[in-house]
């Protein structure tokens, strides 16, 4: 059935059906709940998100200055990841700005001379000047026109527009004609050029290079390949190891390829799983890694053939994985449903599934020790999320149906649940990846809580690598806000784990880890909501000190949260960040209460004293 659409305009802009995205596009034009968009409103996403934010905004991180590293896509009113020039004037800056290595002030000045380099052009030569300026519109405004983006892209677009931007710069070299043409109405034309040149790579190179080079100096950065590493090195030999889109997955194809790490462990993309061709790349042999688990024969998932199979439910209590594969690949009319139009399609009957486990076969697969073996679940059930299996979660289901646990099975950290078929309750993290295993779920934890501990703990301890993020010059916005969260996950995860099973020597092990690797940052507050769980952990196994130093870290971020916005909030501004202001006082308020109890009685007071004081100075309670 087609999408009928009854709100259709000139010009239109806010388009998106993505989860989410409605949303959005509400919360940005401020629309009701019940309210549809206008002309008005297309027009000004059109401007205020499409050009202000997604070019705009680059634009004058190369010409005027940035704030910091952070993602801004998707506010205009907050600092992170805005542009700034510099002229500041004594205004108050938060740490995540002035400690930011991306804190760029260049204070117009390339900018200023780019723009007198383009009236010098235009007066000059029309011509040739006006190649330029179509060159600068159509590597950037018009791609913003003809893209269209919608909301939530998983990464800064900047690099889009760097062909305009390379326009720009042609403007600011001949900006300094512009400089030498003034300069030499009171000099010699030669001391002119040369005291125009001086003055020029003085104002714009220089000062950009001096600003810019500390965050464009990667080389003692090793995120990408340290984490691409340990996911290989989170799974057991011969395993099949699911990987979604492309950082995840490149990385690992660089090892594989280039440093033979682990050639034995079979990478599947899920993001290409739903390509024909790369179903066919997995059914052959790779590297010393044998063809995965794929069963069915080219011609039914061919293109065209399958590519979605939609939920109509059938009343069916559940199926086997087996059995539910058998049907939704079945070429009898009998296992198919019948469109109005006589077409005859296969479709999903029913979304309880389940797996059948023989125990004596997980073991002598070496999927579980002997002493686990009355710990398996004999018929793993769970629920399939979606009302439609696309051509990826055809294949997986074929890889759940047929391999039999004879392979390791595991998910990286970073795959979306929804690509996990409902699994979630059967995945143990390793370490960087969730291994499959058909044990009873343990219903005190979440899905995905659960640790296989003691392995995991060896991992961490002596397998992994940590990127240099210790020591690294800088650290770029995936490493500081994807790879250092879930880092600190990880290790919160398992100390957790650790002591709830019983170890607290090794949970204590496992801070002093941390501690000895990461960095002492606090890029988001994701993690210091993490940090402070790690700082009640380490008080709870008697480490005292490190407790001491993870609260001290806390203290300096969230009281510099809360000055910051007091100063905006006693300038008159309305546009607080309420979550930033919220966490700081709750989390002030627990730090005061953790470490009382603690008996650390000078810090406990010291943040109660600064709890009661933002109280005050926001009229809390007044």
């Amino acid at each position: 059935m087609s999408e009928v659409y009854d709100h259709n305009t000139v010009f239109p802009r806010m388009f998106s059906q993505k989860p989410g995205h409605d949303q959005f596009y509400k919360n940005w034009e401020q629309l009701g709940d019940n309210q549809s968009p206008t002309f008005a409103n297309n027009l000004g996403f059109f401007f205020t998100w499409q050009i202000n934010q997604m070019y705009t905004r680059y634009f004058l991180w190369n010409f005027v200055g940035r704030t910091n590293e952070m993602d801004g896509q998707l506010s205009n009113q907050w600092i992170d990841g805005n542009w700034i020039s510099g002229w500041n004037f004594n205004k108050v800056l938060p740490l995540s700005v002035t400690q930011s290595k991306s804190y760029h002030r260049l204070y117009f000045l390339p900018l200023i001379l780019g723009l007198l380099g383009a009236i010098f052009h235009f007066r000059r030569n029309q011509q040739y000047a006006a190649v330029v300026g179509i060159l600068f519109f159509f590597t950037g405004l018009a791609i913003v026109l003809y893209l269209n983006q919608d909301p939530y892209q998983p990464r800064e677009r900047d690099y889009a527009y760097a062909g305009s931007f390379y326009a720009f710069a042609i403007w600011i070299g001949l900006g300094v004609l512009f400089v030498a043409e003034q300069l030499g109405r009171k000099e010699k034309t030669k001391n002119a050029a040369m005291l125009a040149t001086v003055v020029c790579l003085a104002l714009v190179p220089v000062l950009m290079a001096g600003q810019e080079w500390k965050d464009h100096d990667r080389s003692t950065k090793l995120t990408a390949h340290d984490m691409a590493y340990n996911y290989l090195n989170s799974c057991a030999p011969n395993a099949i190891l699911f990987t979604y889109a492309d950082n995840d997955t490149y990385p690992v194809w660089y090892l594989q390829e280039v440093e033979n790490v682990r050639p034995d462990v079979r990478i599947i993309n899920l993001s290409l799983l739903g390509t024909d061709w790369y179903i066919r790349q997995m059914k052959t042999k790779m590297n010393k890694s044998a063809p995965a688990p794929i069963t069915m024969p080219d011609e039914k998932f061919a293109k065209g053939v399958r590519d979605v199979i939609y939920f109509s439910d059938a009343k069916i209590p559940g199926m086997e994985v087996k059995d539910l594969f058998n049907f939704v690949t079945s070429d009898d009319k009998n296992n198919k449903a019948q469109y109005p139009n006589g077409d005859m399609v296969n479709y999903l009957p029913t979304k309880n599934l389940a797996i059948r486990v023989n125990a004596d076969e997980v073991i002598k697969t070496g999927t579980l020790p002997d002493d686990k073996k009355f710990g398996i679940d004999s018929l793993m059930t769970f629920v399939y999320p979606s009302n439609y299996i696309a051509k990826e979660n055809l294949a997986l289901l074929d890889i759940m149906a047929h391999n039999d646990w004879k392979r390791p099975i595991y998910f990286s950290l970073t795959v979306p649940t929804d690509e996990m078929m409902g699994m979630e309750r059967y995945l143990y993290n390793e370490g960087f990846a969730y291994r499959l295993l058909p044990l009873k779920p343990d219903t005190a934890l979440k899905p995905l809580e659960a640790d296989n501990s003691l392995l995991m703990y060896n991992n961490i301890m002596t397998k992994f690598k940590w990127g240099n993020m210790k020591t690294a010059s800088y650290l770029d916005h995936e490493s500081l806000t994807t790879f250092y969260p879930l880092i600190t996950t990880i290790f919160l995860s398992l100390t957790e784990n650790l002591i709830r099973e019983g170890h607290p020597d090794l949970a204590k092990n496992v801070l002093e880890k941390y501690d000895e690797v990461m960095p002492a940052l606090i890029p988001v507050s994701d993690v210091a909501i993490r940090k402070y769980y790690m700082a009640q952990g380490a008080y709870r196994l008697n480490d005292i000190a490190l407790g001491n130093k993870i609260t001290g870290q806390l203290y300096g971020y969230l009281t510099n949260l809360l000055y910051y916005n007091y100063t905006l909030f006693a300038d008159g501004k309305t546009d607080l960040n309420n979550h930033d202001i919220q966490l700081g006082m709750s989390m002030l308020n627990g730090m005061a209460g953790l470490t009382k109890q603690f008996s650390q009685t000078s810090f406990s007071n010291k943040c109660s004293e600064q709890v009661k004081s933002y109280e005050f100075k926001f009229g809390v309670g007044k």
